[in-house]
């Protein structure tokens, strides 16, 4: 699972700021581009470097293949879009081709037509007259019918991942997972073919996508011979030069299965790699490559395909691996249910990272945490790996600095909270991330017989939610001033301010007004707060005010705020323990999905006069193969500045299918 809140800088690693390195590269519509060091880069041997770079390259092949994951037309779009930006001879400089070049950023930030966030289709801001011309102009007549009604048709997959409450989540969403089948026949499908005794359960979907052939319902493989099998091949070419240099036999049996997996399709060699994968625990060079996190699935089954190179930065690590080895103290001590919590916590391995390279999912929005295997029957019997990605949280801050206004000011209630904040708030928001990560997605256990498929198309929210509640909690635990990861017992109230602000107020500034909240992230913490606020209204436990016509939400009683977490913690973790489909849905769709349209309003205004980005995303490093008589001596870092650059070479250099 990926953590997607914006976190603040570590208190301890890599978070020297270089003052000579400008971060934010780009702006435009709701995003900022930024740019981020690699730290400890020159630190590595030329064969980690070596390992690093294929890891890079493989991770770099599977661009493509999201683009069409997120809906079928994604490709021919961008293809068509790339040839205009490279060939169009005619004025680029009126009105109308810089709002053209806008449309054309949005869309490679997004990997497609739809917001890379709240997941509704954007549009073009020049005339679809003037995006005809263009097309025309590049010889692209034949096609441009089509790609003009596919980018300006409002009625034309409106939405990435549907939540229509009303209609088939799986007919309605544009998501290139499912032709020709209903939610009701991929369900029946699915549960004819799971054994619900099996101890060791594939992830029944996770590479495949469900068609109707001749009236039967299918599955078509994403796997070398098989759907992207060109981009796999590619992917695997560039592993396997990876496994030649691994740092450790472990690392080369992991790379050798995830080939095998790749090659065939079969999910039991992809349990079988993250098995081998999470016994890691030794290398400085790590890798996500594959079919990951389901949440742009409406029905939380199919991988979206991602990619991750990092190296480890030892010094900021020592607090994860403090937690780590406490993490038995933490299961033991949860406010869940004794049935539903872990006897024994296998192998939770935490560590501080940094990134050398983000791709598909993770690109260019990407994770500042991500703990995974995602099978529960993995993490039960052989644990997880957790990080806390140090230089993209670094960037996040650093390129904030470099901004004259600020969120905090504007929504904070008093100079108490505002100074609290600046006292507290970067490293709490870092313990928080890091006891999300580290300890709350590896906590709790099904019982036996329950799937872990069984919260449907809520369980990435639940699980979000369920993990921030264990952070919460535990936030504000003498335990961690005890072990030293938190200053002291007042830090905790930085992050409690911080996530009730959030969750119910600032966030909204991301959504068009009108629309519901549909991001698994966004909902987890709408859901979180909102109930916490609902449920200690009698105590005011957290208290709406308002002054000078703004609104603001501030917390009154940190202890009984603890004390909600914790009683919030126990039911999800009930929920998702018991498969209680119905209380996960109705949690969810009480809490979490419906924005009040007048804060909504007030909000996106307030945000607005700041004139700031709601959304950051990267460019990556390029990793530079040095030679010297026809033999590497060398990889090198460097850095552009150049995000549209950036995306017209990778399609040029990675466009395979």
């Amino acid at each position: 699972m990926t953590m997607f809140v914006s976190a603040a800088m570590l208190a301890a690693g890599c978070g020297n700021k270089n003052a000579e390195f400008k971060y934010t590269v780009d702006q435009f519509a709701d995003v900022k581009v930024i740019r981020y060091q690699v730290p400890g880069w020159e630190e590595l041997s030329l064969q980690q470097k070596e390992y690093a770079y294929h890891l890079a390259e493989a991770a770099k092949w599977g661009r493509d293949i999201l683009w069409d994951q997120n809906c079928r037309w994604n490709l021919q779009l961008r293809h068509a879009v790339e040839d205009i930006l490279e060939n169009y001879a005619g004025d680029r400089k009126c009105s109308e081709f810089e709002a053209f070049t806008e449309y054309a950023k949005r869309l490679f930030f997004s990997n497609g037509i739809h917001h890379h966030y709240a997941e509704d289709k954007f549009f073009p801001g020049c005339e679809p007259a003037y995006f005809e011309k263009l097309l025309d102009a590049v010889g692209r007549s034949e096609e441009a019918g089509f790609l003009v009604k596919y980018a300006y048709d409002p009625t034309v997959c409106p939405q990435r991942r549907s939540t229509a409450a009303d209609g088939d989540i799986v007919e309605s969403s544009s998501v290139n997972f499912y032709e020709g089948v209903t939610r009701d026949e991929v369900e029946a499908y699915y549960a004819s073919i799971a054994d619900p005794k099996d101890r060791k359960p594939i992830s029944y979907g996770l590479n495949t996508k469900v068609v109707k052939e001749d009236g039967v319902v299918v599955e078509k493989p994403w796997k070398v011979g098989g759907i992207y099998g060109p981009a796999i091949e590619k992917i695997c070419g560039e592993l396997e030069l990876a496994r030649r240099v691994a740092e450790n036999d472990i690392q080369k049996r992991a790379l050798a299965l995830l080939i095998e997996y790749y090659r065939s399709g079969d999910l039991r060699k992809w349990d079988e790699f993250n098995v081998e994968w999470v016994k890691d625990t030794i290398g400085t060079v790590d890798f996500v490559n594959g079919f990951v996190e389901d949440y742009n699935d409406p029905l939380g089954r199919k991988g979206s395909w991602e990619g991750h190179v990092n190296i480890k930065d030892l010094k900021a690590s020592e607090r994860s691996a403090i937690l780590s080895a406490n993490a038995q103290w933490f299961e033991d001590n949860s406010p869940v249910d004794p049935r539903f919590k872990k006897a024994k916590v296998k192998g939770v391995s935490a560590k501080v990272i940094n990134a050398v390279c983000l791709a598909g999912d993770a690109y260019p929005a990407t994770p500042i945490g991500i703990n995974l295997p995602n099978a529960d029957w993995i993490r039960r019997d052989h644990g997880s790996k957790s990080v806390t990605i140090a230089n993209i949280s670094h960037a996040y801050d650093y390129s904030a600095e470099e901004q004259p206004a600020s969120v905090l000011n504007e929504f904070a209630w008093d100079d108490a909270e505002i100074a609290r904040s600046k006292k507290y708030g970067s490293y709490a928001g870092e313990i928080h991330t890091d006891l999300h990560e580290c300890l709350g997605h590896g906590s709790g256990q099904l019982l036996k017989g329950v799937s872990s498929s069984a919260m449907g198309e809520f369980s990435s929210t639940l699980e979000e939610a369920r993990a921030d509640l264990f952070g919460l909690y535990y936030a504000a635990d003498q335990k961690l001033v005890e072990l030293g990861i938190m200053p002291d017992a007042e830090a905790y109230k930085a992050e409690y301010d911080s996530f009730i602000r959030n969750g119910l107020m600032v966030q909204f500034n991301r959504v068009e007004l009108g629309r519901p909240n549909t991001e698994a992230h966004m909902q987890d913490r709408k859901l979180i707060a909102e109930w916490c606020l609902q449920q200690g209204a009698e105590n005011k436990v957290i208290e709406k005010k308002v002054r000078d016509g703004k609104t603001y939400f501030v917390v009154n009683d940190y202890d009984a705020l603890r004390g909600l977490f914790g009683k919030l913690l126990a039911e999800v973790q009930r929920i998702k323990s018991e498969g209680d489909y119905a209380a996960g849905k109705a949690l969810v769709e009480t809490y979490a999905v419906n924005i009040d349209p007048v804060l909504h309003k007030e909000v996106k205004d307030r945000y607005a006069a700041l004139n700031l980005k709601p959304y950051g995303g990267f460019i990556n490093p390029e990793i530079v193969p040095v030679e010297k008589s026809g033999v590497i001596t060398d990889y090198e870092i460097r850095y552009t500045d150049d995000y549209l650059g950036q995306m017209l070479e990778y399609g040029k250099k990675y466009g395979i299918l």
